[in-house]
């Protein structure tokens, strides 16, 4: 089973940026668990990040006949990409976006996601244990 992680806008910046909204593990120790993670659920995963939002669309088509599920946060372009939303229902592979923070309690343009609709779910709030979260429940989806 192979998966990928496409993380939006700033993700890479964990650890940095606001620590009291998104925790102190940064981007390559995100990473290194999430590999781990996958090792141990028998998955083949790959993890890409960009700011550039058509980027995240290339890796979305790029993934099509590639991939067999989707775990995507697409940061602040959540609230307002209808491109990527396009582009998620364009290859029809299962997906789960994922926030860290609980976008539902932050400001008011934070709890509208354009993206989700694309999606088989949502999961925010859990921190980056949310992306753990979330290949499990593609794994148990996909068997």
């Amino acid at each position: 089973m192979k998966i990928i992680i496409i993380n939006g806008p700033n993700i890479n910046f964990l650890g940095i940026r606001e620590v009291n909204v998104y925790g102190k593990t940064n981007y390559k120790q995100m990473c290194d668990e999430l590999y781990e993670v996958a090792k141990e659920l028998d998955i083949e995963l790959n993890i890409v990040q960009s700011n550039i939002e058509g980027e995240l669309i290339d890796f979305i088509q790029g993934a099509y006949s590639n991939y067999e599920g989707i775990i995507i946060n697409p940061g602040a372009y959540t609230h307002y990409s209808i491109a990527i939303y396009d582009a998620l229902k364009a290859v029809e592979i299962p997906t789960i976006e994922v926030h860290i923070s609980n976008v539902h309690a932050r400001e008011e343009f934070r709890k509208t996601s354009v993206t989700a609709p694309a999606c088989m779910g949502q999961l925010c709030g859990f921190g980056v244990y949310g992306y753990t979260m979330a290949l499990n429940a593609l794994k148990r989806s996909l068997i």
